[in-house]
């Protein structure tokens, strides 16, 4: 039987349903919630301070001061540096394919909504800066080579261990030619192009040498065909699969590569591989759908005919979205939070959540509205529908949990990580070794240092979360998920509010 709690979420996201295809949007939503956007976004950001891997920075540019130097030889085992970047998640392990993702966007979201950032705007291009540094150098150390990841996942899960402990190889892996990875190299060619856009004023030589490289990767990524899945093995799967294939990626890169040079070639290219797929999800493994709505802009901005196929695809997705559409295929829970899948769900729904503000604003932008059947979808359907979600992580849930680490009263303290489980080295110089963490692991007490912003993989399908280190679905943070918040979170910081 539902408690109360559960019934009166359920009306409420009732409320949202009816006020979908309204232009008037729900005012219930906002006196509610009334989460504060500015610091769940600054949060948010900050979070990339406890992933990063290499060198760090002295004094107020590294503000999670629990954490230290890791990772220095990254690179050594190929003869190359391979310093920098973020640990994708929970662990130790540099795997690009999803930290590319991250930094598109992260780009994406500077582009889009850096105007609403404020003060955030710098933070959120240092963040681009130190990952987009590394890919370049995965890029540029070998001729002939893509390195795309560093740390064996598989002995690295074995232990439970701090970054600035470990001991274990440092395995690197690469595509090439004779492997290719078509999927990995589009997405490093976006996350360089994206990125470049984000320096063009700031930092123009810096932006130019992201351009130039990205051009060079996509050419790699298309004249050798393949997916990095294939080439690689077990050192990406089951972890980080291409599990689409590599279309979406090239599409992906091609549309982010057109988007900052503005080059026939791309948009040639994309006329020679054709549609997409129909897809009802948007990850870093499937990026068909964020591929239909940045190239909408062309469609509605500039009038361009060629790119009307791409609209109907991106409207088309929000259908499949939209909980009142004849052609939803999305799950809610009672809760209101849309539910994809059961591994780290919050991805799925930060993600699309990106896309739903970003259509939403582009709709705005050209006083636009589409149909899904008989439904009229209004800019206001999107946004309250992204709202909803935004309220939902930061706490306008069943559980009355906030899944961002360090926002609100009440958050989940046993989050699958080890830097954030594990004893700071200020407080414990001393080395823990690999399985001697493990007591830390298990431990039943909350994680003795706080990775603000951590978003963390999110509850079931019940709305249900058991804050319980060992249940990585649910309580591991992700630099995905906090990648595709960031821009709606500053969507809403800037007042965009139904």
């Amino acid at each position: 039987m539902s408690s109360p709690t559960t019934l009166s979420f359920f009306s409420l996201f009732i409320c949202v349903l009816i006020s979908l295809g309204s232009t008037i949007g729900n005012v219930q939503l906002v006196q509610a919630g009334n989460p504060n956007y500015r610091d769940a976004l600054a949060k948010s950001i900050l979070f990339f301070h406890g992933q990063r891997s290499g060198k760090l920075p002295s004094g107020a540019p590294q503000q999670m001061t629990w954490r230290s130097n890791s990772g220095l030889s990254d690179g050594r085992l190929a003869q190359v540096d391979l310093t920098g970047g973020y640990y994708d998640a929970g662990d130790n392990v540099k795997f690009n394919l999803p930290m590319a993702f991250t930094t598109t966007m992260l780009s994406w979201g500077a582009l889009e909504y850096g105007e609403k950032m404020g003060p955030q705007l710098a933070s959120t291009q240092e963040a681009i800066r130190w990952s987009a540094t590394y890919l370049l150098k995965c890029a540029t150390a070998t001729p002939g080579k893509l390195y795309v990841g560093v740390g064996d996942p598989n002995a690295d899960h074995k232990c439970w261990v701090r970054p600035e402990d470990m001991d274990q190889a440092r395995t690197v892996y690469s595509v090439s030619s004779n492997n290719p990875g078509s999927d990995v190299a589009g997405e490093t060619a976006a996350a360089l192009a994206a990125a470049s856009m984000v320096f063009r004023k700031v930092d123009p030589k810096y932006s130019v040498l992201l351009l130039s490289t990205a051009k060079k990767v996509f050419q790699f990524a298309i004249q050798y065909r393949g997916a990095y899945s294939d080439s690689l093995g077990s050192a990406v799967c089951p972890f980080y699969c291409s599990y689409s294939g590599f279309k979406d990626e090239l599409m992906w890169g091609a549309a982010w590569l057109l988007t900052a040079t503005n080059d026939a070639f791309y948009s040639n290219f994309l006329n020679s591989i054709g549609g997409g797929d129909s897809p009802d999800i948007f990850s870093w493994d499937n990026k068909f759908a964020g591929a239909y709505v940045l190239l909408s802009r062309k469609a509605m901005l500039s009038n361009d005919k060629k790119f009307d196929s791409y609209k109907q695809q991106a409207e088309q997705f929000m259908c499949r979205i939209l909980p009142n559409s004849p052609s939803s295929s999305t799950q809610y829970t009672q809760g209101g939070l849309i539910y994809k899948l059961p591994g780290s769900n919050l991805q799925y729904v930060t993600s699309i959540t990106f896309l739903l503000t970003t259509y939403s604003k582009l709709m705005s932008s050209t006083k636009h509205t589409f149909n899904c059947g008989n439904l009229v979808v209004t800019p206001s359907a999107l946004s309250s529908l992204a709202k909803r979600q935004v309220d939902y992580i930061l706490g306008e849930n069943p559980k009355r949990m906030s899944y961002m680490v360090g926002y609100g009263a009440n958050y989940p303290k046993r989050i699958h990580h080890r830097g954030s489980s594990l004893p700071s080295l200020s407080t414990h110089p001393q080395r823990i070794g690999c399985d001697a963490g493990f007591q830390f692991f298990y431990s039943s007490n909350p994680n003795p240092n706080i990775l603000v912003g951590a978003v963390v993989g999110g509850p079931d399908q019940n709305d249900g979360f058991p804050d319980d280190r060992n249940d990585y679905s649910h309580s591991e943070p992700a630099t995905y998920i906090n990648g595709a918040l960031v821009g709606p979170l500053a969507y809403f910081a800037g007042g965009n509010l139904n």
